[in-house]
Order: structure tokens, then C-alpha cells, then sequence
């Protein structure tokens, strides 16, 4: 039998042992949180005794807190972690929006898009309209906003996404990029119309395409009309398929107007103007 060593620490006696064993198990229970990656458990677990113990939590209670403080983290990791692999070139959030400097149908279609509802009834949407007007800013921030609500997103120009298809074709992986591409809530395809096909990619984006075609939704940027993407892909009966899939139950929102580079450009020319214009009344008096 071990004999009992007791040490005095703030006017208590402690048992050696119990002490020792004390410290061993708690270096055991960091061990295997951080092992089992479970980030509060590692880093918070004094601060839950400490207060389970000044409120009096029953174990149940204390296991419950603790839990539920791990789910929150996890939730939050995992929305992070969607946004970070969805491919987004840079981080834009429908906050960051000026909704006044947006054309009006953007303006009109706004407030039903960030209710998401469209993805539940796998609608498209195709932004149209000259460079400069928010498409690719409308379409990063609903598709940030999906990942935060739980969905899965894929960003890519449509140049990009040919690259891949290529690339998984000659190494022989372009089932599992199509089962990837399938399992995606949203995919959102930039740029459509700033560089043309060849035959082979104009097949490749169709058959891509539909794999999606009335199930998830696609998000399309385009400073093209319709009318125009024959000028993209050259088969007649191809680019009529792709415009077919793509337009079955969409949102077609028109960005046709000034860019905002080209107004924050003359709103400096006119306050420039005004400068030199007071400076000028300045100097005459």
C-alpha cells in the first residue's frame, strides 16, 4: 500500500498522488482532443470545469455545454471551409453591395436571390450586361452566402473549367470531376463570351453543363446576349441546346448599364473640376 504524501497549497492539505495524477490526466485529456480534434475540449475544458463548478452543472449539463460548444466551432469551421474550396477568386459579400449602383432589374431580383430559395427549386440565373456592373460581385456573394448556409458551391470561369475537363481527360479522371461537378449545389460559370470555343469545347461545356440542366443550379455571367453566343459556339444547334438548359426556369437579370469604374471615374473629373474651379476663384480674390 502506497503511503499518503501530502503538500500544503493555500492553507490546504493535497495528497501527492492525487495531485500527480491530477496533472496526468489532464495532459491525457488535451492528448486526446487535440488527437480527436476537438478544439474546445483542448483549449476551454478549465474554463467549462470553472464554471460548472460555480454554477453547479450536473455532468449531464456540463457534457451537454460542452458539446454544444463543439458543434458551434465545428459548424463554423466547416462553413469556412466551404467558402475556401468553392474556388472564389477574391471575397465579396452582398453587404459590400452599393444596391443603388446596381441596374434596376439587379436592384428588383435582389431581395428574392438572397433568400436562396432558387436553389431549392434549382432555378439558374444568368447575369447579362456590359463589363463593370456587378456580375461577378452579384454572383461571388450569393454563392458565399449559399456556403454559409450549407451548401456546396463551385466558382470557375468557363475558360478555367475547360482547362480541367481537358486536363481530367487526358489523366483519365473526368468521371470523377462529372460526379464532383454533379454533387454541387451551385456552380457558378464566369466570363462566358470573353474567349470562344473550338468543336471539342463547345461539347465538352454542353455535356458539362448538362449534367446540372433542371436538377442544381448554375449560375452563368455573360456579357453576351443570347443573340450573340453563336459568335462563342459556332454550332447552331449546340449553342441553342445550351441556351435551352441553361434558360429552363431562370432568372434572367439584365446588367446592361454604366460600369461602376466608369461613374467612379467622372465623379473624380468632376470633382476635380470643382477643385480647380474653387482654386481658381481663390487665386482671383
Amino acid at each position: 500500500m502506497k503511503s499518503r504524501q501530502l503538500i500544503k497549497i493555500n492553507h490546504m492539505e493535497l495528497d501527492l498522488n492525487d495531485l500527480q495524477m491530477e496533472n496526468l490526466n489532464e495532459e491525457r485529456a488535451f492528448n486526446y482532443a487535440k488527437e480527436l480534434k476537438q478544439p474546445v475540449l483542448r483549449d476551454e475544458l478549465e474554463d467549462f470545469i470553472s464554471l460548472a463548478t460555480e454554477e453547479g452543472w450536473s455532468y449531464r449539463t456540463f457534457i451537454c455545454r460542452l458539446l454544444s460548444k463543439e458543434m458551434d466551432v465545428h459548424l463554423e469551421n466547416r462553413r469556412k471551409q466551404r467558402v475556401r474550396t468553392a474556388g472564389f477568386p477574391e471575397l465579396k459579400y452582398l453587404q459590400e453591395l452599393q444596391r443603388e449602383e446596381l441596374p434596376k432589374d439587379a436592384q428588383t431580383a435582389l431581395p428574392c436571390l438572397e433568400t436562396l430559395e432558387f436553389i431549392n427549386e434549382g432555378r439558374n440565373i444568368v447575369f447579362c450586361g456590359n463589363p463593370g456592373t456587378g456580375k461577378t460581385h452579384l454572383s461571388i456573394a450569393l454563392g458565399i452566402k449559399a456556403c454559409l448556409e450549407g451548401y456546396t458551391v463551385f466558382f470557375t470561369s468557363v475558360s478555367h473549367l475547360l482547362t480541367q475537363i481537358r486536363e481530367c481527360r487526358s489523366q483519365k479522371s473526368l468521371r470523377q470531376l462529372e460526379l464532383r461537378f454533379q454533387r454541387y449545389d451551385m456552380v457558378i460559370c464566369d466570363k462566358f463570351g470573353y474567349v470562344s470555343c473550338d468543336k471539342e469545347g463547345e461539347e465538352m461545356l454542353f455535356n458539362h453543363l448538362s449534367l446540372k440542366a433542371g436538377k442544381k443550379t448554375i449560375i452563368v455571367t455573360t456579357n453576351l446576349a443570347f443573340s450573340r453566343w453563336g459568335e462563342i459556339v459556332k454550332d447552331k444547334v449546340l449553342v441553342a441546346a445550351i441556351v435551352d438548359r441553361l434558360t429552363h426556369k431562370v432568372y434572367l437579370i439584365n446588367m446592361n448599364e454604366q460600369s461602376y469604374r466608369m461613374k467612379e471615374t467622372q465623379k473624380m473629373l468632376k470633382s476635380n473640376e470643382k477643385q480647380l474651379y474653387l482654386n481658381t476663384l481663390i487665386r482671383g480674390t
